[in-house]
């Protein structure tokens, strides 16, 4: 199931529960939505899915949300044998994010003191500007300029 929270959002179709779903044994991944939908950004993504989380009364950490959109996403699509992580023999398609793209992300991060403080940062402030370079099987498929963003 994906768990699609801008098109929740603008539809007004409810807030998920994903702890429910997962704890009735429901594959969960987050995904962006081409019907209604307002972005096609994951950070954005995850962003809106942290603040349905909270509208709903639960917590999704930053550690849970990154593992809905890859892993996650990759199991509940039963693809996890070939995508969702850095496994070796898996395929890579990955974004290079860069944690400074802009002045307010480059300033949380210098005080960010843990991976889940960095992640937080990154889903919550975080924006197509953050994208270096996205890379497809293995390739590089776009790569930003330098200076870009700010």
């Amino acid at each position: 199931m994906s768990f699609c929270p801008t098109s929740n959002l603008f539809l007004g179709s409810g807030l998920f529960d994903t702890d429910a779903a997962r704890a009735h044994g429901i594959r969960v991944g987050l995904g962006t939505d081409v019907g209604a939908g307002t972005s096609f950004s994951m950070l954005r993504t995850l962003d809106e899915a942290y603040k349905v989380a909270q509208m709903g009364g639960h917590r999704l950490s930053p550690l849970s949300a990154f593992y809905l959109a890859t892993l996650g996403s990759a199991r509940s699509l039963y693809l996890d044998d070939r995508i969702g992580n850095f496994a070796a023999g898996k395929e890579a398609d990955f974004v290079v994010l860069d944690l400074a793209a802009t002045p307010l992300l480059e300033r949380r991060m210098a005080h960010a003191g843990s991976l889940s403080e960095r992640l937080f940062a990154l889903m919550i402030l975080g924006d197509d500007r953050c994208v270096l370079a996205t890379h497809i099987m293995g390739k590089l498929a776009y790569a930003r300029d330098v200076g870009d963003t700010q």
